[in-house]
Order: structure tokens, then C-alpha cells, then sequence
């Protein structure tokens, strides 16, 4: 459920479902419906497992210092429904979401969409009447079924790729990378990260009968250190670019960063825009993402790792960050996901686990995520506020970990004491 939404669709008599329905059939006819305005839009698109709110929140930095109007759609929300479509970093207005819902009744897309899907239409209205310069669509789930994928891109951009939403994308890296690979479009370039061997085999095969180049990290472009700061090389444009330092914290975060740099490298090049060194020098600096190691509390991290992949990327950062400190973790997490694998590897920073509830029917229950735990310190916390207060004055180092959606529950039950 997405927070929010449902107050609209009940003020505009929108009836839409709250299930995950793969395909594009819906949403082609919908926006046949509103008159196309995801094709009036230059985009960047981006699928996969990790690294996409990440690379995407650099990539809108280094337009914004360019002076470019961004707008960007993302899931799941931060805080609700508002946070998902933005234009120049604000969050849609309650006004501007009516007039949207008024035009999306009147098109007669009530009963004929999923949410998903009906805030994908939503997205595209809003960035059309604001007139952005470009675009960033983060797909929500996979990328060829995805209701994103209607958007001819100017680049697509595949961070990483490794096993998520198995009931809908199947069970190995080949079947999610068919899906991923599905948001590369004829002839318009796709940039990719580390990406497993089998996952490259198929990407660069869709790359060749789509007639679109392939910009592998470490191989076209890549990220190096100097004693003042990173470096960043493109082959492809003879680029250099270096002092770069980065206010997201992790090694994983340079990789995206340089993703998001090649990606607005070609956005330039294609809109004819003069790429200024000292404004992608600030616009690395400047990016930040909530949820992302953010200290919500001093000594208290949030970060939404909820996949194995994630959860090794956080604890690299956390054993980088914190090396001679003891850990304690809170954690919620979604049902379907990998979670005996997950409270395993987390076992390999921290023997304190504490198991919330959150408002979510995918979260799995904080008693059964404790019968999973092999920690020999574990208990269910009923009040994870007052625990989290007191952990940040006693100067103890906790992570709140798992769903986005704990996190957005967190923060905000936090901010409202």
C-alpha cells in the first residue's frame, strides 16, 4: 500500500488495484487515454536490484548544478505518496495530485489501472505540465513488465543485478536479467555496474540485436583514488575529471557515482549541453538520499538494505565506518525476501538483534524474525522509538535496517516526539 494514495482515489472516485500485475497493456491504453505525455519527455531510465535510487539521486545532482529542471520518479516512497514524484527536488503538492486525479478520472482510467500503474500515469502528466528538462524514471519492479517501460530514453542505466521479487521475475540471476535487460531500447545506449558474468552475457546479447552500446563500469568509464579526492575516467569522450568527494558514505556509492556521471555525460552530449567539471565536482558533494546511511539520531543509521546484496554493501560500510565499534541492529523486513540469509549475514557484524512490527501486510512478523535469528542476543522491541532514543544517548551504535518501509515508519514516528 502506498501511503496516501488512497486519499485521492477516494476523493476523485478512482478505483485502482493494489496488486502487482505485470505488463504494459494497461498502461499503454491509459496513456492513449491522457495523449501520450511521457513522449513529450527526454528520460533516463533505470532498473535494478540496487544502486538505482542511489545513482539516480547523483545523476539529479549533477543536472540541477547544471541548471537543468529535474524531474524524478521513484519507489517505494520516503515518506508517502507526494515523495514518489518530484520536480526540482519538491515533492508534488496535494493540489497539483488533484488535478492530476481529476484529469485521470475524466480520461476514465478508474478500474483499469494497479496503483503502481495509475502513479506511473500520474508521474508523466506532472513532469509534462512542468515542463522538465529531463526526466529520471526508476522502474518499479523488474523493467520489461514494468509500467515504466513505455519511455523511449535517451540512456538506461542497470546499477546491479541480483535475486529479488523471485515470484514475479523467477529464481536466477538469468531469468531477472531477461527482465532487467528489457528497459534497453534500439539504438540508445544502457550503462551498466558490476554486474555478474551471466548477467553481462545476456545484456550485451539484447545490447547487439538492439543495436545499443553497452558502457560497462571498469571497462568504458571508471572510478579510481587520488590523495585529494576520487577520480573519473570515460574512455569513450577522452574525459578526466578529478577531487571528487563523496557525501554518500560506502565504496558501493563511487560506483554509482560514476554511473550517474557517464549517464549525465550522455544526457549532455544528446541535449546539447556544456558539461562544466567544477559543477559535477559539486553536484557529487551535494547528493544525498534519505535511507541511505543517513544518521536519523546521533549514533543511530538507517539504511534500507533488504536483499542480500545490499546487506553485504551496508556491512562493507559499516566495518569501514564503525571498525572498533559494537553493533546493534533493528530490523523489519517484507516477507518475500531472502531473510534467513539476510539475519545471517548480518550475524557477521553484530550479535544484538532487535525485531520490530511495521505497518505493512508484505512485513513479516518480528516473532518469526526472531525464531529465524541465530544471534545469541535477540529480542521483539513494542516501543523501537524510546529504545532508539535511549541507544542515541548512551552513544550506542545502532542501524535500523530491512524495508524502506520501516525506515519511512521510523522516521517518522521519530520526528513526530
Amino acid at each position: 500500500m502506498i501511503p496516501n494514495l488512497n486519499r485521492y482515489k477516494e476523493k476523485w472516485n478512482v478505483k485502482s488495484d493494489d496488486i502487482i500485475k505485470p505488463g504494459l497493456a494497461a498502461i499503454e491504453e491509459a496513456l492513449v487515454r491522457v495523449g501520450h505525455p511521457e513522449n513529450g519527455l527526454q528520460v533516463v531510465h533505470l532498473a535494478g536490484t540496487n544502486g538505482k535510487g542511489s545513482t539516480l539521486t547523483f545523476l539529479e545532482s549533477l543536472a540541477k548544478e547544471h541548471g537543468l529542471r529535474v524531474g524524478k520518479f521513484m519507489s517505494p516512497c520516503i515518506v508517502d505518496v507526494h515523495d514518489q514524484i518530484q520536480v526540482e527536488g519538491q515533492a508534488i503538492t496535494g493540489a497539483e495530485m488533484d488535478q492530476l486525479f481529476q484529469q485521470m478520472q475524466a480520461a476514465g482510467l478508474s478500474e483499469k489501472l494497479t496503483d503502481f500503474e495509475l502513479l506511473t500515469v500520474a508521474a508523466f502528466l506532472h513532469f509534462a505540465a512542468s515542463d522538465v528538462d529531463i526526466a529520471l524514471i526508476e522502474a518499479g519492479m523488474g523493467g520489461l513488465l514494468d509500467s515504466t517501460n513505455v519511455v523511449t530514453p535517451i540512456v538506461s542505466i542497470i546499477p546491479s543485478i541480483a535475486l529479488e521479487h523471485t515470484k514475479f521475475l523467477g529464481n536466477t540471476i538469468e531469468s531477472i536479467t531477461h527482465h532487467k535487460a528489457g528497459i534497453i531500447k534500439p539504438y540508445k545506449p544502457v550503462i551498466i555496474g558490476d554486474l555478474p558474468q551471466e548477467a553481462k552475457d545476456i545484456i550485451y546479447k539484447e545490447a547487439r540485436e538492439k543495436q545499443s552500446a553497452v558502457l560497462e563500469l571498469n571497462q568504458q568509464f571508471s572510478v579510481g583514488q587520488e590523495k585529494d579526492g576520487e577520480t573519473y575516467e570515460y574512455d569513450k569522450q577522452s574525459f578526466h575529471l578529478s577531487k571528487l568527494t563523496r557525501t554518500m558514505k560506502g565504496a558501493h556509492q563511487a560506483n554509482n557515482m560514476a554511473l550517474a556521471i557517464t549517464a549525465f555525460l550522455e544526457v549532455a552530449t544528446a541535449l546539447n549541453i556544456k558539461v562544466i567539471k567544477s559543477a559535477l565536482q559539486k553536484g557529487v558533494k551535494e547528493a544525498t538520499i534519505l535511507g541511505r546511511f543517513e544518521e536519523i539520531l546521533p549514533h543511530v543509521i538507517l539504511d534500507g538494505a533488504h536483499n542480500p546484496a545490499s546487506v553485504e554493501k551496508l556491512i562493507e560500510t559499516i566495518k569501514s565506518e564503525f571498525p572498533d565499534e559494537q553493533i546493534a541492529l533493528v530490523i523489519g523486513i517484507l516477507e518475500d525476501k531472502d531473510v534467513p540469509q539476510i539475519l545471517q549475514l548480518f550475524e557477521q557484524i553484530s550479535d544484538h538483534f532487535y525485531f520490530v512490527d511495521f505497518n505493512n501486510s508484505r512485513a513479516m512478523g518480528a516473532q518469526k524474525m526472531l525464531e529465524l535469528s541465530g544471534a545469541p542476543y535477540k529480542e521483539v522491541l513494542v516501543d523501537y522509538a524510546s529504545f532508539l532514543q535511549h541507544q542515541s544517548e548512551r552513544k550506542l551504535r545502532t542501524i535500523v535496517t530491512g524495508s524502506l518501509y520501516l525506515l519511512t515508519e521510523v522516521r517518522n514516528r521519530l520526528k513526530s516526539i
